[in-house]
C-alpha cells in the first residue's frame, strides 16, 4: 500500500453518497479530495482546491468513478465445512424448513466448525473475504452463530478479529448465539436463550469480542419472546442490538427490535406495513439480502413501496453464509437488488455505503465522501455510478484507499 498522508487525490468523478437529496449525493465532475493523516479535508471540484493544497502530493485519478468504499452490513463470513449437498437437496425440491428440521442448515455447520481452531476458522474465511476486498468492500459486519457453545462462538469472533490484522479492513463482530438451539439443548430452547444470555454474552462481552448482538426470530429459530430475553441482556451491558426476522413468516420480530432502538432489522420478506411503521420510528435499518432470496428461490418480496414511503434507510448485503447465501460479491448482491426487488440502482449504491454504514453505528465515520471521515474510498473504472449495478460478473475496480492508504 502507499500512503495518501497530506495529498490530493483529483480529477476523478465523484458520488458522495451522502445524505443530499441529490442524486448520488451531489455528483461532481472532475472532483478532488484531500486526504490528510487517513481523514477526508476537503472535497469539491478541482478547479476549487484551496491554494492551502496546492503543496501537497497529488495523484490523478484519470477520471474514474469515485465511490465510498463499500460496506458490507451482514456477513457470516466465519464457519467450517461448506453445504453443497443441502444445496443439491434443495434443487430436489426440500425446503429450508424440511433440510433444517432434517438436521442439516445451521446445525450441520455448527458440527464442521466446533472442530475447527481459530486460525483453521480464519484461513478458511480469507478467500472468502479477499473476494469482497476485490470488490472495494473496506469494512463489513462478521456474525458469530455457528458455534452455539462459548468456545466456539469465541474461536468465530477471534477468528473474524484476526482477519482484519492480516488485510487492510474495517470488521465489526456481532455475537449471534441466538441463532439456532444446539443438540446439548435439544427440546429446550428455553434453557439455551437463558444460557445465551446470561452465560456466554457477559463472558464475550467482557472479553471486548462483542460489537453487537443478533439473533434469529423465527418458527424454526426463537420467538419474540425468547429474543426479547437476550435484547434485556445486551441492553444492561449497553450493546447494540440486531435481528434476522421476518425471513419465512411475521412473528412481529422486527417491532420488537425497534423498541429496543435496534441498528437494524435484516431480511424483510414477510414484514407488513405496522412492521415498518415501528422500524420507521425508531430509525432502524431495513437490510435486505436478495442473495438469501435467490438461493432460496423466496417469491415473497420485500415490502419496497413501504419502506420508500416511511423513509426506512435501506441496506443490502450479501449475507454470505454456507447455506442460504454462498455469496462473496457485494456487486452482485447490489444486481439483484435492481433486478430481483426493483430497487434502483441509486438506492443500492446508497444501500452498500451510507446506510450500511448506519446499519452498524458507523455512519458519523464512514458511508460517504464528507469532510472529517475516513478516507476509505473504492476508484472504478467506469464513467456512471449506475455501471456498478448494472453489470453481473465484472469487477471494474481500479484501486481501494482504506483510512487514506491506496
Amino acid at each position: 500500500m502507499s500512503n495518501t498522508a497530506n495529498s490530493v487525490l483529483f480529477n476523478g468523478h465523484l458520488a458522495p453518497m451522502n445524505a443530499s437529496t441529490s442524486r448520488y449525493g451531489g455528483l461532481i465532475e472532475n472532483g478532488a479530495i484531500a486526504v490528510q493523516n487517513g481523514r477526508i479535508e476537503w472535497v469539491g471540484a478541482s478547479e476549487n482546491l484551496p491554494a492551502q493544497y496546492a503543496s501537497w502530493s497529488r495523484r490523478d485519478l484519470e477520471g474514474a468513478l469515485v465511490t465510498p468504499g463499500l460496506i458490507d452490513c451482514h456477513t457470516h463470513l466465519v464457519y467450517g465445512g461448506n453445504r453443497a449437498n443441502e444445496f443439491e437437496m434443495r434443487l430436489e425440491g426440500a425446503t429450508y424448513e424440511e433440510v433444517a428440521r432434517a438436521g442439516g442448515g445451521i446445525l450441520s455447520t455448527v458440527t464442521a466448525t466446533r472442530v475447527a481452531s481459530v486460525d483453521e476458522l480464519a484461513q478458511m474465511a480469507l478467500p472468502r473475504l479477499d473476494a469482497l476486498l476485490a470488490e472495494g468492500v473496506t469494512t463489513l459486519e462478521i456474525k458469530s452463530g455457528y458455534g452455539l457453545d462459548l468456545t466456539t462462538e469465541r474461536n468465530m469472533l477471534l477468528a473474524a478479529r484476526k482477519l482484519a490484522e492480516v488485510r487492510p479492513v474495517q470488521i465489526k463482530t456481532t455475537f449471534l448465539g441466538a441463532h439456532a438451539t444446539p443438540p446439548e439443548f435439544k427440546g429446550r430452547d428455553d434453557d439455551y436463550i437463558d444460557h445465551v444470555a446470561h452465560q456466554m454474552l457477559p463472558t464475550l462481552a467482557a472479553e471486548g469480542l462483542v460489537d453487537a448482538v443478533d439473533g434469529f426470530c423465527e418458527n424454526i429459530a426463537f420467538s419474540p419472546d425468547q429474543m426479547r430475553v437476550v435484547f434485556d441482556a445486551a441492553k444492561k451491558l449497553g450493546l447494540p442490538i440486531k435481528l434476522h426476522a421476518e425471513q419465512l413468516s411475521n412473528l412481529g420480530g422486527s417491532a420488537l427490535a425497534a423498541s429496543y432502538g435496534a441498528l437494524s432489522v435484516d431480511h424483510l420478506e414477510f414484514l407488513d406495513e405496522a412492521g415498518v411503521q415501528a422500524i420507521a420510528k425508531s430509525g432502524t435499518v431495513a437490510v435486505l439480502l436478495p442473495g438469501a432470496f435467490y438461493t432460496l428461490r423466496e417469491t415473497q418480496m420485500p415490502p419496497l413501496d413501504h419502506l420508500r414511503n416511511h423513509n426506512v434507510p435501506i441496506a443490502i448485503a450479501t449475507d454470505s453464509n454456507p447455506g442460504s447465501s454462498p455469496l462473496t460479491s457485494l456487486l452482485l448482491a447490489m444486481n439483484m437488488a435492481a433486478t430481483l426487488f426493483h430497487m434502483t440502482p441509486e438506492e443500492a449504491l446508497r444501500g452498500v455505503t451510507l446506510n450500511a454504514a448506519k446499519a452498524l453505528g458507523l455512519a458519523d465515520q464512514l458511508g460517504s465522501i464528507e469532510v472529517g471521515k475516513r478516507a476509505d474510498l473504492a476508484i472504478w473504472n467506469v464513467k456512471q455510478p449506475a455501471e456498478l449495478a448494472y453489470r453481473i460478473g465484472f469487477n471494474p475496480l481500479k484501486n481501494t484507499v482504506f483510512g487514506g492508504q491506496i
